[in-house]
């Protein structure tokens, strides 16, 4: 009797299986473990409450992710079948070209309320020069096909044809099926991407070493550079914690200077530029000769100097001889030692701004009092390390997440939905809600409120999809309000005012607001339902806080006062609604001397 072997399952569908139940995806969360692996998100829950519009009237836009501070704009298809199946539907694939229309080029007002705000924000960081790549993807969970790919193809032409007067995008059409999955859940496991071996000739070497690296020290021509970077395109910074942002015509912006830099001095580019560090599988240095030195390289990830690379790489002609540019070559074994050269050759990206305030005495105090708490963690600004991988459980607490429902919670929701880097970098945003009076109580007192409306959210959602009828009334104007951009951070300013009228109690400090008996996380977000259910019926009242579907100043004030009397007057015929609630918070003031 002949044995056969059943193929491996891919490696990909357990790792989505396991996220997608801790974090509560729902339908289309493939696409966001999509981009997650592609791309690593910081908070996959927030973002697919913010980047996931089902559930409604969505155009064909199943996610619409935009990340401003990469340039980056993500729309896809997504298709998650529960039975085998040979290939996916391609006529979902051609629904990208509905999709790509509805987002770039119909009248706003035309545009359901519910994806108004997301529209809203890519057509102005489209105007704006912020998206440089845009990413169109069907994905799904069967084999790749011809006819998929075809109708991917076409959404392609599609949306470069409607780009073609903002020069500087780049559109990329894909479909993500199993093959690419496990591909892109690999590699991300993966340090070094770029395997292959290179041999360049230098015209010196300087060489270092220990008895955990070792490391060359050169120049390097920026037509080598460049040729890489055209051919291994993102792979040659599987290692770095962001990949090249992309250069606009902007005397702030370090990417245009560098190709300036590159076009007019490039004698003179080795002295200017910091160059690049970058890992390596293997390295061999040759002898000197009159013709300089063979260096031969197995493998590559260029982990600080992304901007020099893409610069040089985007770079319409090849560079000149003359241009040459620093670059270390660093061969280790030891992964911890490798971990901490990519952290601390990446300490001076503003996209890594926690990273500043990740060993500041109220980092490291708040970190001490979450090791206390059961059922909730909080890694205070640390980042870096081969576990930040796996690190995908609703108990964990993101840092700038915190930092956002922080702010919010403290009365500035638009800088909560607005500046997410910003509090971490600027030191006066950052010391109004990370101080003394900061607690980790307090920060699970407030996140339990935001993650209890991004659970509300989720939730109703896939209710959604249950077809016309699915959801009530009530339930489609809940929905439709918290898909409103910025309207949980609203909410969470919403509730912090009211709750000296919840509690019958003065509040001299909100930063004194904590749950007795310290409750993990799934429980305190379920102790603020009965605040939720009082509130949400009233949310209407908010609209006026509101431009093109996302959070404003303006009318905000006004607008909450309005609510807040409305939530006063439901007070008074139900006096003992939140009898329970209150029984369960504390008001904690500092001690005195």
């Amino acid at each position: 009797m002949m044995n056969t072997k059943r193929p491996k399952a891919p490696v990909w569908k357990a790792a989505f299986e396991q996220i997608s139940a801790s974090l509560e995806l729902g339908a289309d969360g493939i696409g966001l473990f999509a981009i997650d692996q592609r791309f690593g998100v910081d908070d996959i829950r927030t973002a697919a409450a913010e980047s996931i519009t089902g559930g409604g009237d969505d155009k064909k836009l199943d996610i619409i992710y935009l990340d401003t501070t990469r340039g980056l704009l993500v729309v896809a298809q997504c298709f998650d079948s529960p039975v085998a199946k040979k290939a996916a539907p391609a006529n979902k694939a051609s629904d990208l070209n509905a999709a790509i229309a509805w987002l770039l080029t119909s009248s706003l007002d035309m545009v359901p309320e519910g994806i108004r705000g997301r529209v809203a924000e890519v057509r102005d960081a489209i105007e704006s020069d912020i998206v440089r790549d845009f990413h169109l993807w069907y994905v799904h969970n069967a084999p790749e096909s011809k006819n998929v790919s075809v109708e991917v193809a076409n959404a392609e032409r599609t949306a470069a044809h409607l780009l073609a007067k903002r020069g500087g995008i780049q559109v990329f059409a894909a479909e993500v099926g199993s093959e690419t999955l496990e591909r892109w859940h690999l590699g991300s496991k993966r340090t070094i991407k770029v395997t292959d071996e290179f041999s360049l000739r230098v015209s010196d070497a300087v060489e270092l070493s220990s008895d955990r690296w070792s490391a060359v020290t050169t120049l390097v021509p920026g037509a080598w550079l460049r040729n890489m970077f055209l051919t291994h395109k993102e792979d040659l910074f599987s290692a770095n914690v962001r990949d090249y942002l992309g250069s606009r015509r902007s005397d702030a912006n370090i990417n245009y200077g560098i190709k300036e830099t590159a076009f007019a001095e490039p004698s003179d580019f080795a002295v200017y530029n910091n160059g690049l560090t970058a890992l390596v599988l293997d390295y061999k240095l040759g002898a000197r000769s009159k013709s300089g030195r063979l260096l031969q390289i197995t493998g590559i990830s260029v982990v600080n100097g992304a901007q020099t690379t893409g610069s040089i790489g985007s770079l319409e002609i090849e560079p000149v001889p003359e241009l040459l540019v620093p670059v270390r070559f660093v061969k280790s074994s030891d992964q911890d030692l490798l971990d901490r050269i990519v952290r601390f050759n990446n300490l001076q990206n503003k996209v890594q701004a926690a990273d500043f305030r990740s060993g500041d005495e109220i980092q490291n105090r708040l970190r001490s009092e979450f090791a206390l708490m059961d059922g909730v963690s909080y890694d205070g600004g640390r980042r870096g390390g081969s576990s930040d991988a796996i690190k995908r459980s609703r108990t964990a607490l993101p840092s700038y997440t915190v930092g956002q429902v922080l702010t919010a919670f403290h009365g500035d929701p638009v800088a909560a939905y607005d500046k997410k880097a910003e509090i971490w970098i600027d030191d006066s945003m950052y010391a109004r809600v990370f101080s003394e009076r900061t607690s980790g109580a307090h920060i699970l007192f407030a996140y339990s409120l935001y993650d209890a409306l991004t659970t509300r959210l989720l939730k109703l959602r896939e209710k959604a999809r249950g077809g016309e009828g699915a959801l009530s009334d009530a339930e489609q104007r809940e929905m439709e309000f918290l898909s409103l951009k910025g309207a949980p951070y609203l909410l969470l300013e919403v509730v912090a005012r009211s709750l000296e009228t919840i509690l019958g109690k003065t509040i001299a400090n909100r930063f004194s607001l904590r749950f007795k008996a310290s409750p993990s996380l799934s429980d305190a977000a379920d102790l603020w339902a009965p605040v939720i259910d009082a509130i949400l019926p009233l949310s209407e009242q908010l609209r006026g806080s509101f431009n093109r579907g996302r959070v404003a100043r303006d009318g905000k004030d006004a607008a909450i006062e309005k609510l807040d009397g409305l939530f006063r007057a439901f007070l008074n015929f139900q006096p003992g609604a939140f009898e329970g609630f209150a029984k369960r918070v504390a008001i904690v003031e500092p001690a005195t001397n």
